[in-house]
């Protein structure tokens, strides 16, 4: 950042702000989706940010480097909207229309979105360009898969913001607790407890087995499992499960643990739904489009998304996003012919 543009974008110069922004944009973005949850609420937060850094760039008087002051804005902004219940759509989406076997457990709804990886800036066999501070504990790639992204969804608000500062970004406590607005000792405070919820759901090393992002083992594994999903094979499904393999269906509150209880789940969907599925990725991991044939149109209809976290050579969960909203952000086509070319 060049003082020069600095002093023309608080004089007012949109096009100097504009520039100045630019580099902050996308890891901006990348920060509200984590403590959101939510793809729609992450784009309407950045905006907030960047119209609260427009309005308020004239009083920067350089105390803190500007990528602070900027994820005190970001981080603000989206503890509001938490707090205030904007993030927390009307509605769940309906569960499938079989009637579904007995969970192994329910849990507490989790409003997530799935996220593309192009968006989060992550390219299979690269990383990313965005590097974390000194005292981060994740990698980027993990501090967007969907089993973290969960854990933080159950975490406070504060204490989400907090870890995410200090674990995700590498900010040090001073930094976190300005950005924060409290102390150094309430800081450390809501990271420790942070820290413990997370280490509960989200085992340290818990991603180490995953094949590499975008390699033929990954290919292979992703390969299979839809070919086995699109026939309705679901021994073969089960062949590529870990032991303790899970599915869930967010904001569903159903939960189907083991290879017997998805199988039995398994088992009520497939009779009645042939699936076709369109390989993507989200949140680091392989996933597919999901669609349906259409009864009265010779096409097939977008049935949302299913994302698979892998373990070694198995799958070890399913996570079913049955909400047709993200469907769009994915690249992917609502309706294709019944039949492909």
């Amino acid at each position: 950042m060049s003082r020069q543009l600095l002093a023309r974008a608080q004089a007012g110069d949109g096009d100097a702000f504009g520039e100045l922004m630019e580099p902050f944009r996308h890891e901006l973005l990348v920060h509200c989706y984590r403590i959101l949850g939510s793809a729609g609420d992450a784009d309407d937060a950045l905006q907030e940010t960047l119209m609260g850094a427009w309005r308020g760039l004239s009083r920067f008087e350089g105390r803190s480097s500007l990528r602070s002051w900027l994820y005190r804005i970001a981080t603000n902004k989206c503890l509001n909207a938490l707090r205030a219940g904007k993030s927390r759509p009307s509605h769940a989406p309906s569960p499938p229309s079989a009637e579904l076997p007995a969970p192994s457990r329910q849990a507490e709804p989790v409003w997530l979105d799935p996220y593309p990886d192009d968006l989060l800036g992550l390219v299979a066999g690269e990383v990313p360009d965005e590097a974390p501070g000194p005292e981060a504990r994740y990698e980027a790639r993990e501090s967007v898969s969907l089993a973290f992204m969960t854990a933080l969804q159950y975490l406070p608000p504060t204490q989400r913001a907090a870890l995410i500062l200090r674990d995700v970004l590498g900010f040090r406590a001073a930094e976190a607790a300005d950005i924060l607005d409290c102390t150094v000792d309430t800081v450390n405070g809501l990271v420790r407890r942070a820290r413990d919820s997370i280490a509960r759901q989200v085992p340290p090393g818990s991603r180490d087995q995953a094949p590499l992002p975008g390699s033929a083992r990954e290919r292979d594994i992703a390969s299979r499992f839809a070919d086995a999903y699109e026939r309705g094979d679901v021994d073969a499904i089960i062949g590529l499960l870990t032991e303790d393999a899970k599915l869930t269906m967010p904001p569903l509150p159903f939960e189907y643990h083991g290879r017997e209880s998805v199988a039995g789940f398994l088992a009520a969907v497939h009779p009645t739904a042939p699936y076709r599925l369109i390989p993507t990725r989200a949140n680091g991991q392989p996933a597919f489009g999901c669609y349906l044939p259409d009864s009265a149109a010779p096409v097939v209809r977008a049935n949302g998304l299913l994302v698979l976290t892998l373990d070694g050579d198995r799958i070890s969960a399913l996570t079913r996003f049955l909400d047709n909203s993200v469907i769009g952000r994915f690249g992917l086509p609502r309706t294709l012919p019944d039949k492909p070319d």
